[in-house]
């Protein structure tokens, strides 16, 4: 059998009609169509790669000896108080786990105690934070 090719579009027939829409079945969305194929993608892992390399850090600020010296006052009154237990908000870095840098982040809780050994603040909700970590803070003696 020979095949002749004779310059014309073999699907010429067929191009133009409609496409079928099945009576019985409800059509399938655009996410689970690309699903179905998801399997075969040629970079295993590429996609996480790409947010992983996307998303954002900073660097941790170097705190001033001025605010270095806010902060020592703020833990001494905190700690001073700490029988009241002062409503503190803080604001720290929080290392990133994968990458070089973090972000930060600010937080709010009753004050518990203050561990000078491992230079560590503790709050009534379990949250420790390292003094090294703190940007800034605000204390509410009420």
């Amino acid at each position: 059998m020979s095949v002749y090719y004779d310059g014309k579009d073999s699907y010429e027939d067929i191009i133009n009609l409609p496409r079928h829409v099945s009576k019985t079945r409800p059509p399938m969305s655009q996410s689970a169509r690309a699903a179905q194929f998801s399997s075969f993608a040629a970079l295993k892992g590429y996609d996480d790669g790409v947010a992983e390399a996307a998303r954002l850090t900073c660097k941790k600020r170097q705190l001033t000896d001025d605010q270095k010296a806010v902060l020592d006052m703020q833990l001494n009154l905190l700690i001073e108080k700490a029988d009241e237990r002062p409503f503190v908000e803080i604001c720290r870095f929080i290392p990133d786990e994968k990458k070089e840098g973090g972000f930060y982040a600010t937080l709010c809780g009753e004050f518990r105690r203050f561990d000078e050994a491992e230079r560590k603040i503790y709050l009534t909700d379990g949250t420790v934070i390292s003094i090294d970590d703190i940007y800034s803070m605000e204390i509410d003696c009420r």
